[in-house]
This record gives structure tokens, sequence and C-alpha cells, in this order.
């Protein structure tokens, strides 16, 4: 009679807090954190609103109009006045929090998906870590930033969502605490708390007998939407649309192809675990996978469908249907590190040779070891002139050429002083994508990149985006005649150049890569 194989006995708390704790600075230090960069900057000027409204007196829109959406900003100006804590501070504290609360979650989920195996839920989690700023496709979204935005929160409450939806029990409780996590989620991002939503229907559905009938009346249901809601929406003005196209990742037709391949990566993979390990999977991850491939199935099929840039409207292109993925993108994550942890395991218990079991047992640690050290260095090579973990005390010491000109922006010109410059800054290489209002706390002409993403989802703003977008484009290399005449109808005082700009303004600072001048009437 052949007895059966006891379980590992589960880990204490104590243990997988420490555990937690642990992969949470980790991925700090792997990942990096640059609070001030891409959207952190945009999301941090509007918490220096919050705190003190007398910034930014110009283009304010551009500083306040997420505000009306999320509590983010709210919060952490709440926070800042409660603690007596500098910002920067509370920046740090939020994002190690946000980093400690999505591994939470993730273990939320894997005791779930993979109840048997404490290890193979922390190789899941650790994969995660590894990949924690994985592109997501072509949707211009990472897995999770290295700095503080509304996601940091949205996205660990959402994946709460998901392992509370999981949950068999027929009690209350698990859709409760369901509704409390997506409607905490809304609160801080209300578009992608939605994407959520979605998720959780669709693996509602995917528990059903007769789920494959389920799927396809969702998909009908969301085309028909998509479809009344394109005819619905009136004509788009030329300004909107022009912000529109700037958008390159709403419209599948501009996405490389190897965007377009990172589309269908998560669902073949999760194919192959259904395919080859449905023997192994819980009903959990079954349920996951399924939920996962289903989808992103009715994502893509509703962007292919609806999603055009030469359509009248870009209503469906402005929801971003394909963000999406950033759960399934996560779940994949968990899913993979576990099973790989398994497959080895099982490998090493058949095998009859000492060193193949041993090396098999730490292949799994071995493989992620190397996905944190790509994704590190993919990180160095995304901030080149930055820090690779920019701390609060040495934030005046930045060593980025960018970020010393908009510090002494900050310490040297009027707090009402309107700047210029280049529209598409941010992408210069060196600069590292870091903001210049969240820098400098002075007010500046909206830009190309960053604003214009402002402009593209509200349409209020894409009239006063566009002209003074356009009168920045190119900014250093054009003669002083025609940068003159360009930026003083914008009543703009200060501007900032490439130090290889000529100009007869004065440059009271220039550090060799780039120079703040006073534009002279």
């Amino acid at each position: 009679m052949t007895t059966p194989t006891p379980h590992p006995k589960p880990w204490p708390r104590t243990t997988w807090a420490a555990l937690l704790a642990a992969l949470t600075l980790c991925t700090l230090c792997v990942h990096g954190y640059h609070p001030l960069a891409e959207d952190g900057g945009l999301y941090v000027a509007g918490v220096q609103y919050k705190l003190d409204p007398s910034l930014f007196p110009h283009y304010t829109d551009f500083v306040r109009e997420h505000l009306h959406f999320s509590i983010f900003a709210p919060t952490l100006a709440a926070v800042v006045r409660l603690t007596h804590l500098p910002l920067a501070w509370v920046l740090l504290l939020t994002e190690i929090l946000s980093i400690w609360l999505t591994l939470f979650a993730a273990r939320q989920i894997l005791r779930r998906a993979i109840p048997a195996s404490d290890a193979a839920q922390l190789a899941g989690i650790s994969l995660l870590a590894a990949w924690w700023t994985l592109p997501i496709a072509g949707t211009s979204l990472l897995l999770m930033d290295p700095y503080v935005t509304a996601r940091s929160l949205s996205t660990p409450l959402s994946l709460l969502a998901i392992a509370f939806a999981l949950d068999e029990n027929p009690s209350p409780g698990p859709l409760l605490r369901c509704t409390l996590c997506l409607l905490a989620a809304a609160a801080f991002h209300p578009l992608m708390a939605a994407y959520a939503l979605a998720f959780i229907i669709v693996l509602r559905l995917s528990k059903l007998r007769r789920r494959t009938l389920g799927w396809t009346i969702l998909a009908a249901v969301a085309l028909t939407t998509a479809a009344l809601l394109q005819m619905i929406t009136p004509p788009e003005s030329p300004a909107l649309q022009a912000a529109a196209i700037t958008r390159y990742y709403w419209f599948l037709s501009q996405w490389q192809w190897f965007e377009r391949l990172g589309l269908l990566g998560p669902p073949a993979m999760l194919s192959l675990l259904l395919i080859f390990r449905r023997h192994n999977l819980s009903n959990a991850a079954t349920t996951l996978c399924r939920s996962c491939i289903a989808l992103a199935a009715i994502a893509t099929l509703t962007a292919l469908l609806f999603a055009h840039e030469s359509a009248p409207v870009h209503l469906i292109a402005r929801l971003q249907v394909l963000r999406v993925y950033l759960p399934i993108y996560a779940l994949m994550a968990m899913l993979l590190g576990a099973t790989l942890y398994q497959l080895c395991n099982e490998a090493a218990q058949g095998s009859p040779s000492t060193l193949s079991r041993k090396t098999l047992r730490i292949t799994p640690t071995l493989f992620l070891l190397t996905m944190a050290a790509i994704m590190a260095f993919v990180q160095r090579q995304t901030y080149t002139s930055s820090p690779e973990v920019e701390l609060p005390w040495r934030a005046a010491h930045n060593p980025n050429p960018w970020v010393q000109a908009f510090l002494w922006a900050k310490s040297n010109t009027p707090q009402d002083a309107l700047f210029a410059l280049d529209a598409k800054y941010v992408n210069t290489d060196g600069e590292d994508a870091q903001t210049f209002r969240a820098t400098s706390l002075r007010s500046a002409l909206p830009d190309y990149s960053k604003d214009g993403g402002e402009a593209s989802i509200t349409p209020a703003l894409a009239p006063v985006w566009q002209p003074a977008a356009t009168v920045q484009k190119d900014l250093s290399q054009q003669p002083d005649a025609q940068r003159d005449a360009h930026l003083q109808p914008f009543a703009v005082t200060w501007m900032v150049l490439h130090s290889t700009a000529l100009t007869v303004h004065p440059c009271p600072y220039d550090n060799g890569t780039v120079k703040v001048c006073r534009l002279i009437p």
C-alpha cells in the first residue's frame, strides 16, 4: 500500500512577513525610485498644488485636472499635513507601502491558486517582483512604476479584489471585501478599477459550466456598447484630434511588432499552462488562466474594431481598453513563477542523480536572479543620468544636469514666472523624463509629451495645449527672432534651453548641458 506524500507544513505568518518585507526592499533597490519622473511628476505636481494653491499660477488646469477624478493628491496632501513629514518622505513611504501591498495581494491570490506549496507561492511573488517594471505590451504602462502615481495604489487594491473574487465561500464576506477593494481602487484610479471589475466579471463567468456562452454574451455586449458610444459621441475638434494622434499607443496600427507580440504572449503562455498542466492546476488557477485569455481576446477585438487614428472620434481609443492587460501580466508572472518552481521540484524528486537534483532545485532561484538582473540593467539604461534610488536627503545633489537646472529655477526665479522648454524635453537623451513643474515648482507652457496626454483625454484642454506645444517645437534650435515672436504672445518670462542654443538673452545659469535664460521683452 502506497503511503501518500504529506503536504509540507505551512510557513508561519512571521516568516511570510519577513519575506514580503525583504522582497519589498529588494524590489525598490532593483527597479529604482524616481519620484518626479514621467507620470510621477504629474501626480506630484497635483499634491504640491493641494498643499499650496498659490503654486503654478499659469496653465493651472494641467496641474489640477486629474484632481477631479482621484483622491490620490488630496490623500497624500492630508498625510503631509497630519504627519508634518516633508512631501518627499511621504512619497518614498507611499512607494514602499505600494510595493508591499502589491506583493501582499499577490500572496493572497497565490494562496488560493497554489494552496499546497508556500515555496511555489514565494516563487510566483518573486517573479512578479523581478518583472516589476516590465512594459505591458504597447500600452505605455509598466507592470508597476518606479515612482508614485494613483496606479501605485489602485493596482494592489484591484489584485486584492481579484483574490477575494476567487473565494468559493457562499457567505457575503468575500463579496463585501471584493467590493470594498474595488471601490477603494476606483477612488484612486476609476479607469483601472473599471478594468479590474471587467476582469472579475469574466472571472465569475469562468466559474460557470457554460462559460463559453457567458464569454460570448459579454463580448457581444462590450462590442455593441463600444459601437453605440462611437456613434453617439459628437465629432472632435481639430485640436482634440491632434492631441489624440500624439498618443500612438492608443492605436494598434502604430505599435511595433514586438509590442503586438506582447498582446499574444500572456494568453499563449497561460494556454500552455492549461494544456500541459491541467491536471496539476487548482480550480482557482484554472479559472485565472481562462479569465485572462477570455478578457485579452475581448479587449483586443474591441481595440481592433474601434481604436483607429483615422476615426472621426476616439472615445474607445481614449478609454485605452488594452490597459486591461495590466492585471493579466501580473497574474501571468505569478502563475509562471509558481509553475517553474513546481516543475523543477517534480523533476528533482524523480531524478536519480544527486547533482541533477541540486541543479534543478536551484534553477528557479537562478532564473529569478537573472530576471532581476536584466530588469535592473534596463532601468539603469532608462535613467542614465539619475541615481538608481532617488532618496529624499539626496535630492539637492542629483547629478542629472536637467534636474540641477530645474532646481536652480526653483531657487532663483519668481514664483509667478512662466517657463518655456522644448516641447519634447522629457524625451531628450539624459533628461530621464524628469518633469519640470514638480521639480522647480514653477509654471510652464504645456509640453508635447506629458501635457499632450492630459489634453488627449480632456477635450477642454486640447485648444489650450495645441498652440503652446506647437511654438515650443525644437525651441533650442530656433533663432532668437523666431523664438521671441512665438513666446512673447504667451507672456513667457523664462526659458530652459540646451547649452548649445544661440541667444542674446541673459542666461544666469548654464551647466554645459542646459541653461536657464530670462526672456527680456
